[in-house]
């Protein structure tokens, strides 16, 4: 008996709601994992760059590695010690959070609220709790050491298999399943080199920009704007709240405004109307589609699902998509344009 359209569009819904549940309780494993190869994929062009220079070997597995560690631990580093710089800032600045709510609450009074409704208002913001918050940050940096390990151990292995997997796959005759993962490759390097670009060139600005306005710690914030970069569309609010908020409590509400006013010109503009389109665009996915990848995602894997929404939705794409010729009529839905069919 054939099954209605209907019903296979309801088993295939339920079907993929039973994966994703799997897949949160697995997301320990299963993020680390996507990690490791989304990395590997990315310093694949250096990997094929040294082998067509003749290089051994052991240095076509070494390079690339050791790249992606080096990488992976200076951001790392860098990122502890501006939040242990955090930390030991923010206290310094409880006084002028008392003005600062002193002010609002005599605003609020002109308005018709009262003091002890402003009270209530403000109850739950205590300059205790952003500093409790940055070390919250740095305990759990140090608690996903052991991510990382299993991250480092998937590079190493990934590495080692890289070379002898990709001789493998020329090897192969074609198959829409070959054609369809290695689209992803391609797609995912190219949409992790979009976004790397323009995230340096989003840090730059911001911390150059914070520096001339006087912003404590422009390089922290230069540094989070980078690594939010990497989260599609809503990563610009992100990486804008702390600053500004420092911005308001070191100088005052016209700084915060030109922190604002400059992430809104630098970031918005970048991140959230350039930058999608190409980096959407090198994935294979629409607009749309990579705000409901981040959304997903970031439900299924938390932090890093958001981080990995794009390339993560390539390989759904990838696999359930562009591997069968029966569903291939619905990639340029998925992509947001028109797409050559591969024959």
């Amino acid at each position: 008996m054939q099954l209605s359209r209907g019903l296979r569009l309801l088993i295939g819904t339920a079907a993929a709601v039973v994966a994703l549940a799997g897949i949160k309780h697995m997301s320990q494993i299963i993020g680390p994992a996507f990690l490791a190869l989304t990395l590997t994929i990315a310093v694949s062009p250096l990997r094929r760059w040294l082998a067509r220079k003749g290089a051994p070997g052991w240095v076509t597995v070494f390079v690339p590695l050791a790249t992606v560690i080096v990488v992976m631990g200076a951001l790392a580093l860098s990122l502890v010690v501006a939040l242990a710089q955090l930390a030991t800032l923010v206290p310094t600045y409880a006084a002028k959070y008392q003005e600062l709510l002193a002010s609002l609450t005599t605003e609020l009074g002109r308005l018709g609220i009262t003091s002890e409704q402003a009270k209530a208002i403000f109850s739950g913001l205590d300059m205790g709790q952003l500093v409790k918050a940055a070390q919250g940050i740095l305990t759990g940096l140090l608690g996903v050491m052991s991510a990382v390990v299993l991250i480092v151990l998937l590079l190493f292995g990934m590495s080692l298999d890289a070379r002898f997997v990709h001789g493998a796959i020329q090897r192969l005759s074609p198959s829409p399943l070959v054609s369809a993962l290695a689209g992803f490759a391609k797609g995912t390097c190219n949409y992790l080199v979009v976004s790397t670009l323009f995230g340096l060139v989003v840090a730059v600005l911001d911390t150059v920009a914070l520096a001339i306005l006087g912003v404590p710690l422009p390089l922290l914030w230069g540094l989070l704007a980078f690594i939010t970069n990497y989260i599609p569309n809503v990563g610009f609010i992100i990486g804008l709240v702390p600053p500004a908020l420092l911005a308001l409590l070191a100088s005052g509400p016209a700084t915060m405004l030109w922190v604002i006013a400059v992430y809104c010109v630098l970031n918005f503009v970048i991140q959230s109307v350039i930058q999608p389109k190409y980096a959407g665009a090198s994935a294979g996915l629409s607009t749309t589609l990579t705000m409901l990848s981040l959304l997903v995602w970031a439900y299924v894997l938390g932090a890093l699902g958001a981080i990995l929404a794009v390339p993560l939705s390539a390989f759904v794409r990838a696999v359930l998509l562009d591997a069968d010729p029966a569903t291939r009529w619905a990639t340029p839905l998925v992509a947001g344009r028109e797409i050559t069919p591969r024959p």
